[in-house]
């Protein structure tokens, strides 16, 4: 589709507000009309020539409801930009999609970079194994230029996101909602932290609450945006095992990380891997099957500061398995003011995480 002028968004913000006319009846118009600005002002008989009936009511009511220059204005005025199909900066991956979104709003900015992208998705009951699974994946794709893409959701999209957000990378969080509601609500700072580095985008106007068949269609998009999708957990009724299908279906690659055969938030995954998924333990494998990296040029690792006695005591009671600081003060002998003060140091020093609830792993 050619590209549009300008001073057009604001019909085709307009069309994406008409009910009944979607990405291939917008197709129709533009065709038809040349542009969306004439197919938006056409005369009754003319869009009967292209439309149904109830298509052809739906935008008389529309255009009859809605101001596009106050909507734009409002839009500006809300921190929204628009991206539309007739935009040269429109995702070159998503525009390959079947039916890909006439519309996305942001906040946040979209940049070339984003075409390299890999999304990382899971279940939002994740387990502490999934959450720093996520975390590395996350961190290591985005420290290798690769834009990390989920979907803002509790769980492994959160841990996905804050990962690649600390390791200086950029991420996409897909909402399905309107671009001006973050859901959930507690992902409000982590949201704000992605428009810094990275964007949200919606293909529902401002106002849209994240109604639950919404997320179907915000799962497309979440594979329609990048190179790959890597599904960490999910159980056997997932939304990731729906944005597994749309990755297969829009011919991206599928990757899965296996779990333990005992637990249920692992079930989904495990079906992938019977169904032919390629089972991935590392961002490494990640980027050398999409090639996106000759591993061996990668940067040497940065060597850890010198552990004291203290830190050398806490790392050996440290696992890959939750702990709690009582435990580890209990099996080390340690008073607990002691060592709170030595995991908050080690934490900052990347040589601890905590999990949540006072639960200790070794990173």
């Amino acid at each position: 589709m050619a590209a549009a002028p300008s001073d057009d968004r604001r019909y085709w913000v307009g069309f994406q507000r008409v009910p009944f006319i979607g990405p291939t009846r917008i197709e129709r118009l533009v065709q038809r009309f040349g542009s969306l600005a004439d197919a938006w002002h056409a005369p009754t008989p003319a869009l009967r020539a292209v439309l149904d009936e109830r298509a052809v009511a739906s935008l008389l009511k529309t255009r009859a409801e809605l101001s596009l220059e106050t909507e734009m204005e409002r839009l500006d005025r809300l921190g929204i930009g628009v991206v539309t199909r007739g935009d040269p900066d429109y995702p070159y991956r998503l525009a390959q999609i079947a039916a890909p979104p006439p519309v996305l709003y942001l906040r946040g900015a979209l940049s070339r970079d984003d075409d390299v992208a890999v999304a990382i998705v899971g279940t939002r009951r994740a387990t502490a194994y999934g959450r720093e699974v996520a975390a590395r994946l996350a961190a290591d794709l985005a420290s290798a230029g690769v834009t990390v893409v989920s979907g803002l959701a509790r769980g492994i999209d959160g841990a996905a996101h804050a990962a690649a957000l600390r390791a200086g990378g950029r991420t996409i969080a897909v909402l399905g909602s309107g671009p001006d509601i973050v859901y959930p609500a507690e992902h409000r700072h982590l949201a704000a932290q992605i428009t810094e580095q990275g964007a949200l985008v919606a293909d529902y106007p401002p106002g849209k609450k994240p109604d639950a068949q919404n997320f179907p269609a915000r799962n497309r998009l979440i594979s329609g945006l990048c190179r790959g999708v890597v599904v960490v957990e999910a159980p056997e009724r997932s939304g990731a095992l729906i944005t597994a299908d749309f990755a297969a279906d829009q011919g991206r690659d599928v990757f899965v990380v296996p779990g333990s055969i005992l637990s249920a938030a692992s079930a989904g995954c495990h079906r992938l891997l019977r169904d032919g998924a390629r089972a991935v333990t590392s961002a490494a494998d990640v980027l050398t099957d999409l090639g996106l990296v000759d591993l061996s040029s990668a940067p040497a690792v940065q060597q850890p500061l010198p552990l004291g006695d203290g830190e050398r005591r806490v790392l050996a009671l440290l696992t890959t398995e939750p702990q709690h600081v009582d435990e580890l003060a209990a099996a080390g002998n340690l008073p607990i003011s002691d060592l709170s003060g030595l995991l908050a140091t080690m934490e900052l020093a990347g040589q601890v995480r905590n999990v949540g609830a006072q639960h200790y792993i070794r990173s």
